[in-house]
């Protein structure tokens, strides 16, 4: 577990969890108590031990996407928290009777004063999303510390590098990129690693697991 804060606003990470040793997190408003919690992988009990010592409400359960890694403990989280799952309207890998309501691209979900912003990044899946408050993006599958998440096709790919560039890279360089699985990046390392990726030619059948560095 780790904590981020800045002033009232608290970030928790929990993680690896579960056998695909993803991420999930506690976004909250100290102040108020009011908390939204980003996807719920297997082993979510431990999220919800933190909501609760933290006395927190939760107010929406966000997902990133819809691989069933990132909702494993819908039902423990869900009957615990009765919150509102929300995703991106596009998203449909998660049962449709699951999911309480849907976001638009740069519609926001309040955190007491604060405000999570939808982000829609399409290419690791067509309804992905990214959510920036403050300082922080919660970035999902979409990137992570070295290059972006695993895409199916060439066209994916192309279309996950659309995203980040298009979305992503516009955010202050000192933002810290807190991902679906693994160790936390800044979009500032991220956009520097990028340049070593775009200097290069690639084949044009490019897909599946790259890295900017290394592809």
């Amino acid at each position: 577990m780790k904590t981020l804060e800045d002033g009232a606003l608290k970030v928790v990470k929990f993680g690896p969890l579960g056998a695909f040793a993803n991420n999930a997190y506690i976004v909250a408003d100290t102040q108020s108590k009011e908390a939204v919690i980003i996807d719920m992988p297997a082993q979510s009990a431990k999220v919800l031990t933190a909501v609760e010592q933290g006395g927190y409400r939760v107010k929406a359960v966000l997902l990133t996407h819809g691989h069933q890694d990132h909702w494993a403990d819908y039902k423990l989280v869900k009957e615990t928290t009765q919150a509102p799952v929300i995703a991106h309207a596009d998203e449909d890998g998660i049962p449709a009777d699951r999911v309480d309501a849907r976001l638009a691209d740069d519609e926001e979900v309040t955190v007491g004063p604060f405000a999570l912003k939808t982000i829609h990044t399409p290419g690791h899946t067509p309804g992905h999303a990214c959510y920036a408050i403050d300082r922080f993006l919660f970035s999902g599958d979409a990137l992570f510390p070295g290059g972006p998440g695993r895409t199916r096709s060439p066209e994916d790919l192309q279309q996950s590098i659309k995203s980040i560039t298009s979305r992503l890279y516009h955010l202050p360089d000192d933002t810290e990129v807190l991902p679906g699985h693994g160790d936390d990046t800044t979009i500032g390392q991220s956009k520097k690693e990028y340049a070593v990726f775009e200097s290069k030619e690639h084949p044009a059948d490019l897909c599946g697991d790259v890295t900017w560095e290394g592809s």
